[in-house]
């Protein structure tokens, strides 16, 4: 039997202040969460804002496992232009920031840009190293101020979405403290989750749980789509996982269905994982 936490990332909620949320997060009896950094949810670069998070998050009990670092087409940390991936640099460390402010443990980042590009090996290679010599940057400011760093894997058609990649940026990181985050709804995409659970076992920190139907990415609740929850946590009890985990579901319909479904997804993780 596993008695993993089961939390909910706010990302279902990004459209919406963070302030606006809590409370019924709180209510729907969730005390872990992940802190989305969208800035209509939470704006990383406001100091004041971040700070009332981290006091209403306290009152409320409520724990900020982890906060998700920015994606967006500026933010580029592979980047050949050294000019843009100092700037991306910059983006992330004030989210590193951020976090630190809430006192989260994890700091959750995608290897790379949010495009599907095919790149000639010498560029392909190039940006590989340029995401291990950022990412080591990130990652020794994440340790300094308490937390770990951590990739997730990508959907299967985005720059570096094989698992492999991830494998390479982790050994070129030469034992920097950075763990890995495996988002279900993306490894089942690419037809690998069972081996990138296992493949990635010994550094895995934080599960971001979603379901789909094997075509798109739906973000669905655990149990709504086609994913074998059962098998996929008997493998994670195997491998001695102790972290969280973290579901990341779509933000359709009214802020109570979305809670509703989050609730049944809950009891249903909480059902599989007594049968681990």
């Amino acid at each position: 039997m596993s008695d993993w936490p089961v939390g909910l990332s706010t990302g279902c909620f990004y459209q919406k202040s963070i302030f606006d949320c809590l409370d019924l997060i709180c209510s729907s009896g969730f005390s872990q969460i992940e802190v989305c950094s969208f800035p209509a949810h939470l704006d990383y670069h406001d100091v004041g804002a971040v700070r009332r998070a981290r006091q209403r998050l306290s009152a409320l009990n409520i724990e900020p496992y982890s906060f998700h670092a920015p994606f967006a087409d500026h933010i580029d940390i592979s980047a050949t232009d050294a000019g843009k991936r100092d700037h991306s640099l910059r983006e992330v460390l004030l989210a590193v920031e951020a976090a630190a402010l809430l006192e989260t443990r994890y700091f959750v980042i995608h290897p790379g840009p949010e495009e599907a590009k095919q790149l000639p090996g010498k560029e392909y290679f190039q940006r590989l190293e340029n995401v291990a010599r950022t990412l080591s940057i990130i990652a020794e400011r994440c340790r300094y101020l308490g937390m770990t760093c951590v990739l997730e894997n990508k959907l299967p058609h985005l720059l570096f979405g094989d698992v492999c990649d991830i494998i390479w940026i982790l050994e070129a990181l030469k034992g920097a403290d950075v763990g890995v985050c495996l988002d279900t709804g993306h490894a089942y995409l690419a037809g690998d989750l069972w081996n990138v659970a296992q493949k990635l076992s010994d550094r895995l920190k934080i599960i971001h749980a979603s379901d789909n139907k094997g075509k798109y990415d739906d973000h669905l609740p655990p149990g709504e789509g086609a994913i074998d929850w059962l098998r996929f946590c008997r493998q994670l009890h195997a491998s001695g996982f102790q972290g969280s985990i973290i579901m990341e579901i779509a933000g359709k319909g009214e802020t109570q269905h979305i809670l509703e479904s989050a609730q049944q997804a809950r009891r249903f993780l909480y059902s599989i994982s007594t049968n681990t």
